[in-house]
């Protein structure tokens, strides 16, 4: 037990690291997609200052060199738009490289056009303030000293910016009109995009806790697994024993009264049962593919789940309708018999009366459907549905029925839908994947 212990807790380590690791990757596939957006604003700017500039003001830019640069620029963000389309997860180290390009684009144009003498140099602080929303500690820090090297490298070897005679008011002087629009400049997309990457990281930390909430349910499966298989373990000798024992006072002389047959048939059977719900405990505890595969067909499966169900249950009108018209060979085991026999159940307690089990294939997916004419669920459970211990039924151990169906069912890449009817009662869907049971899968 202690190393099964240490082995779960090593995975629900691990597997905590890889949910938040995955969060921030989403969301950083979400501000990637905010730096591309970024660009294009920036070609469309780039390309109306050097036209305002030297058709407008007649000032004098190298403009095919700034046109080749910002066809670097268009071409970069081309391959950053196909490259992010089809990978959905964007490391730190990513968001830093693609930083870094815009970097580098925007001071080979400044030091095409003027260095520091050109007002728009304070684009610089936009590259900083985005860096510091979108990556971590020391990438910002890397971005706030590259930028000051080459605010340091222009003023150095950059020339300045030829611009003519400028007004006697200083206000209209085309460098304060420079800054003026640089700053404005800022201050919008700063507004815009902050605003949207806060945005990305709200839904990126309800990703996250969405993630981390499922963990400690899974962590809860682990655990009861681990308290099954040590039952199992503990159960499993006494309850062999005891058939053995059975098993020779069956063939004894002085046990050969009928009454006794009877009796040692009917303790028998009952250490079957015992051995049949220990089996199912430990499958329903979260080994949701176990050993105990069986190849067979899915109407066959299901109609002999519903046999055996209704043999075993009281329920005064059942009603079951299995409407899979191509029939596949598939493989299940007994948890997944269990999990249907969980909802089954509970319809059953909550209308003895009536019980409708509706099956159906829609393309590649099972679809199963349990109705009842009962109270219906609360609300309460229906917002809560699949986490422990939510129950009506106010006794202790209660309310684990949904929850092993849930997470068998998500398992098996299922889902499953409760809702009350209209007319009274309640529905419950789960719908399977046909390739998590099938054959092919197992194999």
């Amino acid at each position: 037990m202690s190393g099964k212990s240490e082995t779960a807790a090593a995975e629900h380590s691990a597997g905590k690291r890889w949910r938040d690791a995955l969060g921030t990757s989403l969301t950083g596939h979400k501000n990637m997609q905010q730096l591309i957006q970024l660009r294009w604003i920036a070609v469309i700017g780039q390309l109306s200052t050097i036209f305002v500039v030297t058709v407008v003001f007649g000032i004098e830019l190298p403009v095919r060199l700034m046109l080749e640069v910002l066809v670097c620029l268009v071409a970069f963000n081309l391959a950053s738009h196909l490259r992010w389309h089809e990978r959905p997860m964007v490391s730190n180290k990513e968001l830093f490289l693609a930083m870094l390009v815009d970097v580098a684009i925007l001071t080979a144009q400044l030091y095409l056009s003027g260095g520091t003498t050109n007002p728009f140099v304070f684009l610089y602080l936009l590259q900083i303030i985005l860096s510091a929303l979108l990556l971590e500690a020391w990438s910002t820090w890397m971005i706030v000293g590259i930028t000051s090297t080459c605010l340091v490298g222009l003023s150095a070897f950059s020339h300045p910016l030829v611009l003519p005679s400028e007004s006697e008011t200083l206000f209209f002087s085309l460098y304060v009109q420079g800054i003026l629009i640089c700053f404005v400049l800022n201050a919008a997309l700063l507004a815009f995009f902050i605003i949207r990457i806060n945005a990305n990281l709200r839904a990126g930390d309800a990703e996250l806790a969405n993630l981390r909430n499922r963990a400690v349910e899974e962590e809860h499966i682990v655990r009861m697994g681990l308290l099954a298989s040590g039952a199992a373990h503990e159960l499993g000798t006494p309850l062999s024993t005891l058939s053995v024992i059975l098993g020779d006072w069956r063939r004894m002389p002085e046990f050969q009264n009928s009454e006794v047959q009877d009796e040692i048939a009917e303790m028998e059977a009952q250490i079957l049962r015992c051995k049949g719900i220990v089996s199912s405990i430990l499958l329903s505890a979260g080994e949701a593919r176990g050993e105990s595969s069986v190849k067979t067909t899915l109407r066959t499966f299901l109609d002999e789940l519903v046999d055996d169900w209704r043999d075993k249950r009281s329920v005064t009108d059942f009603d079951y309708v299995n409407r899979i018209e191509q029939d596949v060979p598939v493989a299940f085991d007994s948890v997944l018999k269990q999990m249907i026999w969980n909802v089954l159940d509970n319809a059953a307690e909550a209308s003895p009366r009536w019980v409708g089990f509706d099956v159906s294939r829609e393309g590649e997916s099972l679809c199963l459907r349990i109705t009842d004419v009962g109270p219906g669920f609360p609300a309460t459970i229906l917002t809560q549905l699949g986490k422990p211990y939510q129950s009506t039924k106010n006794r202790p151990g209660r309310g684990l029925g949904l929850f092993l169906v849930v997470n068998v069912a998500r398992k098996l890449g299922g889902t499953i839908v409760a809702r009350n009817r209209e007319e009274g009662g309640a529905i419950v869907e789960v719908v399977l994947p046909l390739s998590s049971i099938s054959l092919e899968g197992d194999e």
